[in-house]
């Protein structure tokens, strides 16, 4: 695998991570239950905390539903050298 696919690979999964704690924060016990009441697809959402591509409108419209600006999403995240 090439570094910035692995660079890619890393940070998706580190920001999956950081949606579902999110998530958890604002009380929603799993990803089915919040995604469903913010009108968002169930099985996209649940990819999305997997790691999985996520695109960025789409990123928006979870932001959105969870009420947290992009500098809070990505508090915790550290710079790469």
């Amino acid at each position: 695998m090439a570094a910035h696919e692995k660079y890619i690979e890393d940070n998706l999964e580190k920001l999956g991570q950081r949606l579902q704690e999110l998530r958890k924060a604002k009380g929603y016990k799993n990803y089915e239950q919040f995604a469903f009441q913010h009108n968002i697809s169930r099985s996209q959402y649940g990819r999305y905390e997997n790691g999985q591509d996520l695109r960025f409108s789409t990123l928006c419209k979870v932001l959105k539903a969870l009420d947290v600006t992009l500098e809070e999403l990505f508090e915790g995240f550290e710079k790469e050298k």
